[in-house]
């Protein structure tokens, strides 16, 4: 156990540890020092604290949380199929993923960002169906099952939290069904990029509307069901519509309230306790130019 003091932004001082999972094979290298202390405290803190409101003995169990924190590269297997995992992922850097790999086209199921925990379902139910990936290089702390089982246990308020957070991963899957099933292909586009610079906001980041990009468009195509020509297309036509730049690595939403609208964005189904301040600060609205009829095809 190696335990680390740190004062947060809160001038609580918290001592907390986290363990190295020596029977956990290490395909990424270990951040050790190199983590920022409380990283995943805060990143935690910050998702749930987007959802429920929480106490000083809330944040004081959450400080003490252990964790085993990794580097991993891209396409890195976390949860495979038919494993029975446990402990948890908490995401602290990057982008995951669950992916069906037997599918023909690897189809992507769900994105999850920072502070995020995809697997907390594996508490209750240690089943796999999928396979759980990094979209590109992210740092993830594992916590163990019984971690957040005693917090449920003591705290009712952060019990409440974890059960939100598996109401908004449902809400999330069927509105994933919706974007494949009624939308057409740019709608699709746009509507993920609105949900993932929501939720990228809802825990401190991508405060000006820029991020770092989530997948490659071949990773898109597979995400919004559509081929990798048609999604290079669709990039295109919000580049045109001056609605997003796309530079390499990085998107950014020149217009958000164009891109919203496009989307039909609802953001009610991610339970955010208060979107509007999450949007206060919009990006730069500009005239959105005519969208193409041969984008809007499936």
């Amino acid at each position: 156990m190696i335990f680390i003091t740190s004062r947060f932004a809160t001038d609580s001082l918290f001592t907390f540890g986290y363990h190295r999972l020596s029977s956990q094979p290490r395909a990424g290298a270990e951040c050790g020092n190199h983590m920022q202390t409380g990283f995943s405290f805060s990143k935690l803190v910050d998702r749930l604290a987007s959802i429920v409101e929480l106490s000083p003995d809330d944040l004081d169990l959450l400080a003490r949380m252990p964790s085993s924190i990794s580097h991993l590269g891209p396409r890195h297997h976390l949860v495979h199929r038919d494993c029975q995992p446990g402990h948890c992922h908490l995401l602290l850097q990057g982008y995951l993923c669950w992916r069906d790999l037997e599918s023909p086209d690897g189809q992507i199921t769900s994105i999850y960002v920072p502070g995020d925990v995809p697997d907390l379902h594996t508490i209750y139910d240690g089943r796999v169906d999928r396979e759980l990936l990094t979209l590109g290089p992210a740092v993830v702390a594992s916590v163990s099952h019984r971690y957040f089982r005693e917090i449920s246990a003591l705290s009712s308020s952060l019990s409440r939290a974890l059960l939100h957070l598996l109401l908004t991963d449902a809400s999330c899957l069927r509105n994933w069904i919706v974007n494949l099933g009624s939308r057409d292909a740019l709608t699709r586009v746009a509507h993920l990029l609105c949900e993932i610079t929501i939720r990228l906001r809802a825990v401190g980041l991508a405060k000006d509307f820029r991020i770092p990009s989530p997948f490659t468009q071949s990773d898109l195509a597979t995400a919004c069901g559509i081929s990798a020509v048609h999604a290079n297309r669709i990039v295109q036509e919000l580049r045109r519509s001056n609605l997003l730049q796309w530079h390499s690595k990085t998107i950014t939403v020149t217009d958000w309230n164009g891109l919203v609208r496009l989307a039909s964005f609802d953001p009610d189904y991610l339970r955010l306790r208060d979107y509007d301040s999450i949007e206060q600060q919009s990006a730069p609205t500009v005239a959105m130019d005519r969208i193409g009829a041969d984008t809007l095809m499936t």
